[in-house]
């Protein structure tokens, strides 16, 4: 199909230089840009089906692409069939998140280099089906099969490989202000390719019973402070519907500090702690640990000495030393495990770990890796369980008697990595501030669920015990069930994102009527909702139609059409919380119709042509000149009408010229 003129789009351009973000577009730019992208076949979205606020946006997505001719199809799928999908890349674009803090950004962009990535996710079956890729979710996943299969087609001279070796390198990396440094080049970088649009910001809700206070934020997705409520009235047994993994609760798994799903985040939180933990900004706090030393050593790395604190024991009464310490990390990274555990870097860059006294731990590094201590904050899998819930105690052999899950069999080994028999851990016994009692266990097709979880609260915890002193997970089939025991006093607590939807959280929170009796919280963003668009698949090979798609889509209007302020736009995939994510990126992917347009009959060579290395001047002269010198033809005569275009644009709009080194017309 012959397509419109571009020299004429130049000269429209050239007499219309000043003109809006937002919907005065004139009609026949909109009719040109509709031709050129009926080139382009219908283009497939995908989205969780269970994820409520991938379904509310979805439409207003198509809708705005519509607008500039873009066909879109739309398919809301299982867990299951979105993971196969990304897997194969049989998609355009996907809604997905990041993990989140303390996740972001190093083990996230880590595991865009070999795929494992994920906490759980391993691309293999030889670990069983509880070990597969659906059965972690879908979020990280889909980052990383899309860096890792599909994402291609890098352009302006930048490569994946390139992105890699950055990644690589600032993960070895252990002073603060180079990791700065280095870690907004990696913004920079992966942003330039218009790869993922970043959409808004997920807060994690609490709303709780005013017979309740002393609310806290957590920093990470499923942690859920409840320990530090106080009951002002009313009884001190506590009801509470958490956020799961699958959204509505319905199992806390085997409570197996070691292993990964069906266990929940959230509960193995509360009853299991590490040696330090995640704090407000990335800080790294004490936990079992009460200080620490980190000093380069001779193979390499950096041993780090940890103080352990004293006077602290596990709910069974075990003692916490350095014995306890060495036996934890003897079994989780023990032999074959450690390529198991090998989605983040603990597993493949501690050498080895020793007591240097009954307290005081040591673990040494044979590779500098500035994320240790933050890895060390995950809630799974190092966390600290009793030596008496290991079978033989502290002699328990961590090759024949690990403590992976009994499901997980016979771990096969390598030429250098022993096999591991796992039979698990005999009781539930950690060092946290609620230590489990029973769980109520029915079985309904196949699918295991909890209807009742009961933790008593650990009255000789170091932190202090909690005002609560009996914690009851309840289960419910759906949001408005949970809905209807909060508003009648029945429930006491729902905290964690899936449990209801924004439109109900936003409900209670402006209804008079409820004002006295329930309170509504919210974190900071801990973790941002991004559009993946598959750059491997054309026509999004052609980075022009990605960013056509990007400045089609009013994601400001949308986010507050759909979430009622309960959600706030952002501009980069990780959140600005997380450690050296806070940066300023350029240009700007803003909602822009015009430029869309533009875009739309744009070819791959229009764009490289566009991207003069040379040139990072406001006012385009610098392109005119280096066009002329070229002789760059209809590529010129489209640069020389950008160049007029921005020099006549607001300042907010100069600034996505205002690139460095490397820059691009976005």
């Amino acid at each position: 199909m012959k397509l419109p003129s571009i020299a004429a789009h130049a000269a429209f351009f050239v007499h219309h230089a000043s003109y809006s973000h937002g919907l005065d577009v004139d009609a026949s730019l909109l009719e040109s840009a509709k031709e050129c992208n009926a080139r382009h076949p219908p283009l497939t979205f995908v989205f969780l089906e269970t994820e409520a606020q991938d379904a509310a946006v979805e439409d207003d997505i198509r809708r705005d692409l519509a607008t500039i001719g873009l066909q879109v199809e739309a398919r809301a799928l299982s867990k299951e069939d979105i993971n196969v999908a990304r897997q194969s890349g049989d998609f355009h674009f996907s809604l997905t998140e990041t993990w989140g803090t303390p996740y972001d950004p190093h083990t996230t962009a880590g595991g865009w280099i070999d795929g494992k990535g994920g906490e759980g996710v391993y691309p293999s079956s030889k670990y069983k089906d509880n070990i597969t890729i659906a059965h972690w979710g879908s979020r990280l996943t889909c980052l990383i099969y899309l860096f890792l299969k599909q994402v291609a087609n890098f352009a302006y001279g930048k490569s994946r490989e390139e992105l890699f070796d950055l990644i690589k390198d600032v993960l070895q990396e252990d002073n603060v202000l180079e990791q700065k440094r280095k870690w907004e080049g990696i913004h920079n970088y992966y942003h330039s390719q218009a790869v993922m649009l970043p959409l808004w910001g997920k807060r994690i809700p609490t709303l709780m019973s005013s017979r309740l206070t002393g609310y806290e934020a957590g920093y990470q997705q499923f942690d859920y402070p409840v320990h530090r409520l106080i009951p002002v009235s009313g009884s001190t047994t506590v009801k509470i519907a958490p956020g799961a993994r699958t959204g509505l609760f319905k199992t806390v798994g085997g409570l197996d500090a070691h292993t990964y799903g069906p266990n929940e985040f959230f509960s193995n939180n509360w009853v299991y702690e590490g040696l330090v933990a995640y704090g407000q900004g990335g800080q790294i706090l004490p936990s079992l640990a009460s200080k620490w030393t980190v000093t380069p050593n001779d193979i390499g790395g950096d041993n780090y000495v940890f103080q352990l604190r004293e006077n602290v024991t596990f709910h069974d009464g075990t003692p916490w030393n350095c014995d306890a310490a060495k036996l934890n990390f003897d079994h989780v990274l023990a032999g074959a495990l450690r390529d198991q555990h090998g989605w983040y870097g603990i597993p493949l860059v501690t050498k080895d770990w020793s007591c240097t006294n009954d307290m005081e731990f040591m673990l040494r590094t044979n590779v500098k890796h500035g994320p240790y201590l933050q890895e060390l904050s995950l809630i799974r899998p190092i966390r600290m369980i009793s030596p008496g819930a290991f079978p033989n105690g502290v002699e328990t052999d961590p090759l024949t008697s690990n403590s992976c899950h009994l499901d997980w069999g016979v771990i096969e080994g390598s030429e250098t990595l022993e096999s591991v028999n796992c039979v698990g851990p005999t009781h539930v016994y950690g060092t946290g501030p609620f230590k489990f009692l029973s769980k109520d266990t029915e079985e309904v097709d196949g699918d295991s669920r909890d209807n009742t979880v009961v933790f008593q609260a650990f009255e000789e915890y170091w932190g202090g015990a909690s005002a609560i002193k009996e914690l009851q997970i309840i289960r419910y089939d759906t949001s408005d069930q949970v809905k209807d025991d909060l508003l009648s006093g029945n429930l006491d607590v729902v905290w964690g994102a899936g449990v209801l939807p924004d439109s109900d959280t936003y409900e209670i929170m402006n209804n008079p009527e409820y004002q006295e009796t329930i309170r509504v919280f919210h974190s900071d963003a801990i973790m941002n909702k991004v559009l993946l668009i598959n750059s491997g698949n054309p026509p999004f090979d052609d980075i022009n139609v990605r960013k056509t798609v990007i400045h089609a889509i009013q994601k400001r209007a949308i986010v507050e059409k759909e979430f009622n302020g309960l959600a706030a736009v952002v501009d980069n995939i990780f959140p600005i919380t997380a450690p050296y994510c806070n940066v300023d990126l350029t240009p700007h992917w803003d909602y822009d119709l015009a430029h869309a347009a533009l875009l739309s009959c744009m070819g791959p060579d229009d764009a490289n042509n566009l991207s003069s290395k040379e040139s990072s001047d406001d006012n385009g002269s610098n392109k005119l000149a280096l066009g002329l010198g070229l002789g760059l033809g209809i590529p010129l005569i489209i640069a020389m009408a950008m160049a007029a275009v921005y020099y006549n644009k607001t300042t907010m709009l100069k600034a996505e010229l205002q690139v460095k080194g490397d820059a691009e017309i976005a």
